[in-house]
């Protein structure tokens, strides 16, 4: 805890540079979330509040591809020893936060990164996870520059907008929120999965008919 205090201190020292930095490497390393250090800039300066959202969304997405290269290429070695520090005696973190993001990616592909920003598990399990399972690269790019920029800019307006007043609620602002925006892509994830599932079932019929008629061209041939 004492590490993380000190690392969080680091990156405040370097103001907007220290909070894009601490956005970056938190993404892939185990460092303090750097929502700590946005809030604080968005009370002291609400006017550039988007301003430090936009900083912190870049650098995590950015940062957000350096995991994935790390997952790709040094595999799940590096994942296991990067996350290390999550274990405790008789509990393997590690393998659970795997396990978890595995899961969701295969229910969910790339929208798993999506929803990475607004879960309890960190972001950098899901970069680094995401190149070990090798996600599409472009997809999760995407995804991860809108659920970061999504979670930042939640952040920074909130704040903008009510200041001190809304400091000790934050958390359930936040959580509220996200709550209506996972529930509205999830809704429409599975919209979207059951229309297709549908459209493969109607064109089973006529998918049919051609295989028949193939078949009855190649009994003429013979």
């Amino acid at each position: 805890m004492e590490f993380l205090h000190n690392m969080g201190q680091f990156f405040s020292q370097f103001g907007v540079w220290g909070l894009a930095l601490n956005s970056f490497v938190e993404s892939f390393f185990l460092v303090p979330p750097p929502d700590f250090l946005l809030i604080a800039m968005d009370l002291n300066e609400p006017n550039r509040a988007l301003y430090f959202a936009t900083m912190c969304t870049i650098a995590s997405t950015i940062g957000g591809a350096v995991g994935f290269a790390i997952g790709k290429w040094l595999g799940r070695p590096a994942f296991d020893w990067i996350f290390s520090g999550l274990q405790k005696k008789g509990n393997n973190k590690a393998k659970e936060y795997f396990d978890k993001v595995e899961v969701l990616y295969n229910q969910y592909g790339a929208w798993a990164v999506f929803f990475a920003a607004f879960t309890p598990i960190p972001y950098k399990v899901f970069t680094i996870a995401s190149g070990i399972l090798k996600m599409n690269f472009v997809s999760f790019m995407l995804a991860s520059l809108i659920g970061r920029g999504m979670r930042f800019y939640i952040v920074s307006v909130v704040l903008m907008i009510f200041g001190e007043k809304i400091k000790n609620n934050l958390e359930l602002v936040i959580l509220g929120v996200t709550l209506l925006i996972v529930v509205f892509f999830v809704v429409l994830y599975k919209k979207r999965h059951s229309f297709t599932k549908t459209k493969n079932e109607a064109n089973i019929p006529e998918l049919c008919k051609m295989n028949k008629k193939e078949e009855e061209k190649d009994f003429c041939k013979n």
